[in-house]
């Protein structure tokens, strides 16, 4: 199991410090990590920005530490584009297959997407076909450049466990895997084991980050009470602080033969503050509880 952590981490994306890309490299090799995981758009690995120069920068930075950018992360929603005279799916596939000809250039063997949010301008049924379309096109483009898909059990559609390999066998393509993540399956409940064990044949990648779990009331005074305000708050805390039981994960995991690239992410507000020496701790942390429980 190849140990990788995202640039999305220090992208400075919810207020917490930021480095640039070829920094954030820097900053894994001398953290502990053996790969890295790019994100598909800016501050970081965004079509519109790698140049040739820049991907022999990279190139070289890795070289240097010796380490791999195995996977490419892109950042798709097959549902969008309620204009339909807008080709919002062929901008989004061509997007794709953009980020695997830069990354080809630099090693990567995969390229992470997302399926669908739910969608109020399709019914449910057509947004399937269109998503599982959408995919299906992807991987037959980056399957120039020899590279895989992983669908991230990120977006609406898809997000069970159930529901992503029916996704998967309906795109029905070889190069087309699954990024499968603890965090969503165990908000919905799941067993752990039981699902990381049954998908693993099928995973690619798996993005990892750690959760508390916040009720949230609102108070009636007319009542001298509270109610209920809806769906827990999560708030991202150090691995193995949080609610998700990531022991039986990884165990159902490599049971089921798994043996992908497994990634931290820090992709939201992190207790501890979002200052370099938190998020450096955090880094670390995680390295260090897989290496004492995986």
């Amino acid at each position: 199991m190849k140990q990788a952590i995202f640039s999305v981490s220090y992208a400075g994306l919810w207020g917490q410090d930021r480095l640039e890309l070829l920094p954030f490299i820097d900053k894994a090799a001398e953290l502990g990590y053996e790969a890295v995981m790019l994100m598909g758009k800016r501050p970081h690995f965004s079509v519109l920005d790698i140049n040739d120069r820049l991907l022999d920068q990279i190139a070289q930075r890795l070289s240097h530490h010796k380490i791999s950018c195995p996977v490419l992360g892109a950042y798709t929603d097959f549902a969008g584009g309620s204009a339909l005279e807008v080709p919002w799916r062929e901008a989004q596939v061509h997007y794709v297959q953009s980020l695997a000809k830069l990354g080809a250039k630099i090693g990567v063997k995969i390229i992470r997407l997302f399926s669908a949010y739910e969608a109020t301008h399709a019914p449910a049924g057509m947004l399937w076909g269109q998503t599982a379309a959408a995919i299906r096109e992807c991987c037959d483009r980056v399957a120039e450049w020899g590279m895989q898909i992983a669908i991230q059990n990120h977006h609406d559609l898809g997000v069970s466990p159930a529901a992503m390999l029916e996704l998967l066998m309906e795109v029905d393509r070889p190069n087309c895997r699954l990024g499968f993540d603890a965090w969503s399956a165990a908000l919905l409940g799941e067993d752990l084991y039981e699902v990381a064990r049954k998908v693993a044949p099928h995973v690619a990648i798996t993005t990892n980050a750690d959760y508390v779990r916040l009720s949230r009331y609102r108070y009636r005074p007319e009542l001298v009470n509270y109610e209920s305000a809806g769906p827990d708050v999560l708030r991202a805390v150090p691995f193995g602080e949080g609610f998700i039981d990531y022991k039986a994960f990884f165990r159902g995991l490599v049971e089921g033969g798994f043996d992908g690239v497994a990634t931290y992410e820090m992709c939201s507000p992190l207790r501890g503050g979002g200052e370099m020496a938190n998020l450096d701790r955090c880094a670390k942390q995680y390295l260090q509880w897989m290496r004492q429980n995986v």
